[in-house]
């Protein structure tokens, strides 16, 4: 008799243990799996530009894994890149695409961004060909009249120099020595700098345009959704995340650029204003 409570005492701490690990399996949250036990400190640096869309994947990321702590310092393309290459970062992060000679670094695509183009509202300029457009930002066309605009001189506004959006601006236009009116630290003032500038022209990522301004076409194809995806809006740029090549990445870094990935992110990603890479 003592033998046999001995043996089924043994059966049901057995069966306890089993049942509590399926209860310990990881957790899913938006179709993302995750474990409740995943911590560490995570540092991401780089382009001002993806400072939204990386603001919302931190906090939905959070939501699953909330002892991981992310970092993120908006210091530019370049020295996000410049931190992915030398491993001062774990994340670096980029709004332009890399140059020859920087080299050292894992990366992917994980957005695309329009980079609209607008006016004032009192502006009569609806649509500019991508030409014109280099035109007036290498200091070829300087009045408003060539364009079809009024007989008066455009005031140019655009990103101080190291700008991974000027950088990605110049390169799509085939800009090599842009001037301007105005050199700003970021989207929103130029933004202003236009809605208070009648004869102003500007340029910002999609997601940060507002009402204040106007959107022009480009080549008589507006700045949307729709046209990003399909290529046909042509003033368009990459969002990149970097890791060092060859170096490990912690298990809370590789848990975050799967979120990334994740077909989970895809709606985070659009309510920041960009689209998830296909």
């Amino acid at each position: 008799m003592k033998n046999f409570l001995t043996l089924a005492l043994i059966l049901a701490m057995a069966l306890f243990t089993l049942t509590g690990c399926g209860d310990s399996a990881p957790v899913t949250t938006s179709g993302v799996s995750g474990s409740n036990n995943l911590r560490g400190n995570v540092l991401l640096n780089g382009s001002t530009s993806v400072e939204r869309v990386i603001a919302s994947l931190i906090e939905a990321f959070n939501e699953i894994h909330p002892d991981v702590v992310l970092t993120f310092n908006p210091t530019g393309s370049g020295a996000g890149i410049t931190s992915a290459i030398e491993g001062t970062a774990d994340i670096g992060l980029s709004s332009r695409n890399l140059r020859e000679n920087e080299v050292g670094v894992d990366y992917r695509v994980f957005a695309i961004d329009g980079i609209a183009i607008f006016v004032h509202h009192d502006n009569p300029v609806s649509d500019l060909t991508k030409e014109q457009i280099a035109g007036i930002y290498s200091g070829q066309i300087t009045n408003w009249s060539a364009v079809g605009g009024s007989d008066v001189p455009i005031a140019v506004f655009g990103r101080e120099s190291g700008s991974g959006t000027r950088d990605a601006f110049d390169s799509i236009l085939g800009i090599d020595d842009a001037r301007h009116d105005q050199e700003l630290t970021s989207g929103g003032a130029i933004l202003s700098a236009v809605a208070a500038n009648q004869f102003g022209i500007g340029y910002a990522s999609l997601s940060a345009v507002g009402d204040n301004v106007k959107l022009i076409t480009v080549n008589g194809v507006p700045c949307t959704e729709a046209t990003l995806l399909d290529g046909t809006y042509e003033v368009q740029r990459s969002f990149i995340m970097m890791t060092t090549s060859g170096a490990e990445i912690s298990e809370a870094a590789q848990a975050f650029i799967d979120f990334i990935l994740s077909p989970a992110a895809a709606q985070i990603i659009y309510n920041a204003g960009v689209l998830q890479a296909q």
